[in-house]
């Protein structure tokens, strides 16, 4: 066994990765610490300690993803994540630079030890039942499905001509096509459906051609939600202001005295400026700036193709500006629908600062389901099973409901909540959790 690295350091740190054959440094969780800064990122994996200073940029998740794991215990974000942990192992041989010290702990911090061993038995029996392997026939549906109803709005308006009850009729089922092609796409992204790099050609396809927007940029997005969920500065779907003020950061804003717009009222211009613009505004502007800046020439080459699609199918029915038209509506439509649905798992949720859980845990803090029907599962992309989804993200979407079982008895086992509500609760709660954050800022704000 080698010798204890120095503080803030380690003959690895200094040295360059571990040298094969020779004795591995050991370091305890104080070491290790002091390591989460922009340019000197440590993690732990398996409790081996890896130096990802340099390589974090390379990292193909991007280098937030990977640093949102900094000074932690990395291992079931590692094994969540990736589909062939073999392969991935390679890329991580170059960057150990020394192990944990044997009287340290797996986890920093105080911890449920029980709760960590408990899950990962969970996930091998998952992995033993063969819930993470895709049926072809169900994601083959889906996107037949996607196609029929591109093909069917069009031919809508080819055989009834541009009036208004096809135009209307077209662009629900426009709607409906793009909402589904969401789901479908994340479903790629998250490596759920094949088993080698086909997914991301599929998700750039379904993604750039269906859709009109960036894989990358989804991913890139994404992914950071899924390592830190509801946790301000690392969860980008959460870190709203200053439009709309969440959880711990109400408090903040109002303690130092900061109104740029009435948060009190947020849960009233919420239904003005949150479902009806974030994938028309927010979204194309987000994601046309990060193809840009990332130099995405091929995500913008595959986006540009659904724009080019889009036009060339409905010009000739109603102008330039009656296509522009009819492609404002679906967005807005669309984008009600992506909101409510992925909004209403974790905006009612905890949401504050970074609590250094453990997977498990930080996963079920920020998550509830919503009640099952085939219609909501259809409806809802099955992200109506968040729970289940949080904790094993590449596991096909059609076994969810084989592994909730599961999952609710480990809640019930370490007294840990498995929320599930109605549809329409779901919902509401949204508005609720937006009108008590902003009274927590109101009343912080008024406070002398």
């Amino acid at each position: 066994m080698g010798s204890v690295g120095e503080p803030g350091g380690g003959p690895g740190a200094r040295d360059g990765p571990a040298q094969r054959g020779a004795p591995l440094p050991t370091f305890r969780w104080e070491q290790i610490r002091p390591h989460n800064l922009p340019g000197d990122k440590w993690l732990v994996i398996e409790r081996r300690v890896y130096d990802i200073s340099r390589w974090a940029q390379r990292h193909p998740g991007g280098s937030r993803l990977i640093g949102h794991h900094g000074a932690e215990d990395a291992t079931d974000a590692f094994r969540a994540f990736h589909q062939d942990l073999s392969f991935v192992r390679k890329f991580l041989q170059p960057l150990l630079i020394g192990e944990l010290a044997p009287e340290e702990p797996s986890q920093d911090g105080a911890q449920n030890v029980q709760l960590v061993e408990d899950f990962r038995a969970l996930r091998q029996a998952a992995e033993d039942m063969k819930l993470f392997e895709a049926q072809p026939a169900f994601f083959t549906l889906l996107l037949v499905h996607i196609l029929a109803m591109e093909l069917l709005a069009w031919l809508i308006v080819y055989l009834l001509g541009p009036g208004w009850l096809p135009s209307t009729l077209t662009a629900l089922i426009l709607t409906v096509s793009q909402a589904q092609s969401w789901y479908l796409q994340h479903d790629l992204g998250h490596t759920s459906v094949f088993r080698k790099r086909w997914n991301h050609v599929a998700q750039q396809f379904v993604m750039g051609h269906l859709k009109g927007f960036s894989a990358h940029w989804w991913n890139f997005r994404h992914f950071q939600h899924h390592a830190k969920p509801n946790v301000s500065y690392k969860d980008p779907d959460v870190t709203l202001a200053p439009i709309f003020l969440l959880g711990e950061s109400s408090a903040e804003y109002g303690r130092k005295k900061r109104r740029y717009l009435p948060y009190n009222h947020q849960h009233l211009y919420f239904f003005l400026i949150g479902p009806p613009l974030l994938t028309l505004v927010n979204f194309e502007v987000e994601n046309l700036a990060y193809m840009l800046v990332c130099l995405q020439w091929q995500d913008l080459l595959w986006a540009a193709s659904f724009y080019c699609r889009f036009f060339w199918s409905y010009i000739p029915f109603y102008s330039v500006s009656g296509a522009l038209l009819l492609f404002v509506a679906v967005r807005v439509l669309e984008s009600h629908w992506f909101v409510w649905i992925t909004q209403m798992n974790h905006i009612p949720k905890e949401i504050g600062h970074e609590k250094h859980r453990d997977w498990a845990s930080s996963q079920l803090a920020a998550t509830c389901n919503v009640e099952s029907s085939p219609f909501i599962d259809w409806f809802s992309g099955h992200l109506n099973f968040q729970i289940e989804h949080h904790l094993f993200p590449t596991m096909p979407r059609h076994n969810y409901h084989r592994i909730a079982p599961l999952v609710k008895a480990l809640c019930a086992k370490h007294g840990l909540t498995y929320e599930v509500k109605p549809f329409l609760t779901a919902l509401v709660d949204i508005v609720r959790s937006l009108k008590k954050s902003g009274n927590v800022w109101l009343k912080a704000y008024l406070q002398e």
